[in-house]
């Protein structure tokens, strides 16, 4: 990702300045956003995991390709990414602030697959791929010509990803893998799966780690949808069966899996801090439309869950500032990804306060039973992008230099 002298711009346009030309821009290819018509206006979803059939998933995903397509291919795609890739290298915030523009403009929603590919996969590549790696995949990743997943999670290995146990045996100038992945998200929809091995078994586990680039059309690559409490299937398990995939779709040397899948990882964290932000607002609104007065314990979770919004966003500030100043976040993302999911339980619990039995009661009214989503999908994020307890022990350790505790 290191730009060429013609990569970098001539001047970096001011932040305002430059939401002022994103916003002329929008507005020339789409429509406001109806919610910005009020309360009880436009989607009243609040899901947390898409309630979605395979059929509904697919469609979704083709209508945003198309958006993410004309905004790549008009500059406003990969923007901190050098021009060879069709980007325009400006600070990685900018991609921020260009989205704080965006929500107030009827576009796709993004599902989890294309973050996915665009700020963990791509990066990962951008750092450990070779030349004609780059070349092959990072454009047609940027503008979600092709779309990837993540083959990281395993029954077995439960939150410790080091020790998965799919193995990849070479075989001349392939590699054939075997072994079951499980909670990957956008695997129907995906063109590639990174897959992390076991490449040799008689080292300690952190050594002996590979990671692939999988095509998920490949002859045996089997995906099968797992059926949420909402009754819709975000997540799947995959499995592969002696999958034949060239060395050449290898992703960093062998051996050394464990450092690409920390690059993926440390990005999943970093975006991770922005969670729930948006149901969080919705919950505040929503204790300031209610038919009647608030109680005196309504009010104080009410007041606690916008400020905790407001410091959410101001740990993603801070982020985002060792970002620009070319630092890679530790305690930041850990502390981010802790904070939001608990300000996701404690939106929860105020919507549980606030509306009691009208909560369960699928009456049709706007923003009542929609929140059921909510409830049963964001316990979830409590294991995703790094189990709460993984980030207690990183900060633990890294942070206050705690020591390990004793293998038993």
């Amino acid at each position: 990702m290191n730009a060429k002298p013609e990569d970098i711009p001539e001047r970096i346009p001011d932040p305002e300045e430059f939401r002022a030309e994103a916003r002329r821009w929008l507005g020339g290819v789409a429509k406001p956003c109806a919610a910005a018509g009020g309360w009880g206006s436009g989607s009243d979803s609040v899901a947390v995991f898409e309630n979605w059939t395979e059929e509904q998933e697919r469609a979704h995903t083709r209508r945003t390709q198309e958006w993410e397509r004309t905004r790549h291919d008009q500059g406003w795609g990969a923007l901190d990414w050098p021009a060879q890739y069709g980007g325009r290298n400006l600070p990685a915030y900018y991609e921020q602030l260009y989205r704080a523009e965006e929500a107030a403009f009827d576009v796709p929603q993004r599902t989890e697959i294309f973050p996915v590919t665009r700020q963990l996969v791509a990066p990962a590549i951008g750092i450990w791929g070779t030349e004609e790696q780059k070349a092959r995949w990072l454009r047609p990743m940027l503008r979600t010509d092709e779309l990837a997943c993540q083959l990281f999670s395993e029954t077995e290995a439960g939150s410790d990803l080091a020790g998965v146990r799919t193995k990849a045996v070479r075989d001349g100038d392939n590699w054939l893998l075997t072994g079951h992945k499980v909670w990957t998200s956008g695997a129907t929809v995906a063109t590639w799966g990174v897959a992390v091995c076991r490449t040799d078994p008689d080292v300690p586990k952190h050594a002996g780690i590979t990671v692939f680039l999988v095509r998920m059309d490949a002859p045996g690559v089997t995906v099968r949808p797992i059926r949420q409490m909402t009754g819709g299937a975000s997540f799947n398990e995959v499995y592969l069966d002696g999958v034949s995939v060239p060395d050449t779709d290898r992703l960093g040397p062998v051996g050394e899996g464990w450092r690409v899948t920390l690059s993926v990882l440390a990005a999943e964290r970093l975006d991770s801090g922005n969670l729930g932000l948006d149901n969080a607002d919705r919950a505040v609104d929503l204790a300031g439309h209610l038919p009647r007065p608030l109680t005196g314990a309504e009010q104080d979770r009410a007041a606690d869950l916008y400020v905790r919004a407001l410091v959410q966003r101001l740990i993603g500030l801070r982020v985002t500032g060792a970002l620009v100043a070319g630092r890679e976040p530790g305690a930041e993302a850990s502390v981010g990804k802790l904070y939001a999911t608990e300000t996701m339980r404690r939106t929860g619990d105020l919507v549980s306060e606030l509306l009691g039995p009208a909560l369960v009661a699928d009456t049709g009214e706007w923003g009542t039973y929609a929140w059921t989503e909510h409830l049963l999908g964001a316990p979830g994020y409590s294991i995703a992008g790094g189990t709460d307890e993984i980030q207690h022990n990183i900060l633990a350790e890294r942070v206050l230099g705690l020591p390990k505790e004793p293998v038993r």
